[in-house]
């Protein structure tokens, strides 16, 4: 008798998506793999314009770039909340074999996170001169903000169009593709950054420049492997960006909700520190751009967790989605602890690459000594959302995030600043984290409990 598989069961083997066969640490390593390589290639970049700025010995422009950084942590923070609808919507169709409205799904959430990511960056640019002002810049700081917003806010639609895209390479468990575009940003910022910043004598703004420039290569790149290889796009109807609207806005919303707590929250502290004068404000820009490359793991795992879980949710492979959450908050810990462990014995080296005055490196060697107490708890809150927003519970994440950024964070930050000085605005930082975080990762294990109970009569 022949035992080898038939046709149909070839078929069926080779539609089977990707999440919901073969080891959960292994999807969750290697999607977070992936997606930190792209991330820390971003953040690393950034981290060095900021390097090269810091060697035009200008504190005031290195704080003016703080502050836009600040500005521009808001704008991207509701790009990556317009990101988790597509995720969730398009890996959870795929996960129920589904691909004509995966197709129609990508194309609209895609053109849909467009046009509010123009929206808010035509508002933002419009509100400028009040923002920066709040947030305490002043003379050649401000200018400074507010030239290089003007250069690079006008194109965050076109970054919110490929974050998208990357974004449906994820959803179809393409993390290695999605890593190629985002890599792209890099290998155009090295290469640019140099010739502008010093070559023309653009200082800042030729920072900026690079940004715009280096969001549309990324868009091309992106658009390239989402239509040619995995098909995911479709001529867009007006009937299927109505259908699409209000399950993609029922996540959306409350996911930017979420997103805007922490640029919200560091805007808070960036007005409870600049009051101690450029030295501290620049002392924030460099810990706001070591923080992403020492942390990117943390945000590429909250990012990768979520196409695994929606894939094995259409599935309905609760036990492999309970599995996959226990994965991640055991990344988590081992993470964070190698990470603080390098940030100790780098500090110093750090602070003197930057040419950071006495003020500035006191601040940035306090963070590395205090980050990995801070961002364990930040961690947990996360991969949390991460959970909830893909998991049909968005409120839990805005309330979690919310909590920590206003309850968790907004005294203990004052007061500690009153006490303490800056460092003791740092410390409150990790002490407002803890509970939020130890109560997120719990409700995270009852939420997919009850999704489980929830399906159970229909099996």
């Amino acid at each position: 008798m022949d035992a080898s598989p038939s046709t149909e069961e070839l078929g069926r083997k080779a539609d089977t998506p990707r999440f919901v066969v073969g080891s959960t640490m292994r999807h969750v390593l290697v999607m977070t793999g992936t997606g930190a390589a792209g991330l820390v290639a971003i953040f690393i970049v950034d981290l060095v314009s900021l390097l090269y700025i810091s060697w035009l010995n200008d504190p005031s422009m290195t704080a003016g770039v703080g502050l836009a950084t600040v500005v521009m942590f808001f704008t991207i923070s509701i790009n990556v909340g317009l990101m988790i609808p597509i995720g969730a919507l398009v890996s959870r169709a795929l996960g129920a074999r589904r691909p004509d409205d995966a197709r129609r799904l990508a194309t609209s959430c895609c053109i849909l996170m467009t046009a509010i990511a123009a929206a808010i960056s035509l508002l933002v640019l419009l509100m400028l001169p009040i923002i920066l002002k709040a947030l305490g810049g002043h003379d050649r700081t401000y200018d400074v903000a507010l030239s290089f917003l003007w250069i690079a806010l006008p194109t965050n639609a076109v970054m919110a169009f490929g974050m998208g895209l990357s974004t449906v390479l994820r959803a179809v468990g393409d993390a290695k593709r999605a890593m190629y575009a985002t890599l792209s940003i890099a290998v155009v910022t090295v290469f640019l950054d140099p010739i502008l910043i010093f070559g023309l004598d653009m200082q800042s703004n030729g920072a900026a420049l690079t940004i715009s420039i280096a969001r549309f290569v990324t868009v091309y790149i992106s658009f390239r492997y989402v239509t040619r290889i995995h098909n995911l796009l479709a001529l867009p109807t007006w009937k299927g960006m109505r259908h699409d609207a209000r399950p993609f806005l029922a996540i959306a919303i409350p996911a930017i909700l979420t997103n805007i707590a922490a640029p919200a929250a560091n805007a808070f502290f960036t007005g409870v520190i600049a009051r101690f004068g450029d030295q501290i404000i620049a002392a924030s820009a460099i810990i706001d751009r070591v923080t992403p490359v020492a942390f990117a793991g943390l945000f590429a795992l909250a990012a990768a967790i979520g196409p695994v879980l929606g894939q094995n949710w259409g599935a309905q492979r609760y036990d492999r989605m309970k599995q996959i959450l226990k994965d991640a908050l055991t990344l988590t810990v081992v993470y964070v602890g190698c990470v603080w462990l390098i940030l100790f014995l780098v500090q110093v080296p750090l602070t003197r690459a930057f040419n950071a005055p006495e003020e500035t490196a006191e601040l940035v060697q306090f963070f590395c000594q205090l980050s990995g107490f801070i961002w364990l708890f930040i961690g947990l809150v996360l991969v949390s959302n991460a959970s909830f927003n893909n998991l049909g519970y968005p409120l839990l994440s805005t309330f979690f995030n919310w909590g920590r950024a206003t309850l968790g964070m907004i005294p203990f930050a004052y007061f500690g600043a009153q006490m303490a000085g800056p460092k003791g605005a740092l410390v409150g930082i990790g002490l407002g984290s803890v509970a939020f975080g130890i109560a997120a990762i719990i409700t995270a294990f009852w939420t997919i409990r009850r999704i489980e109970r929830q399906a159970a009569p229909s099996t």
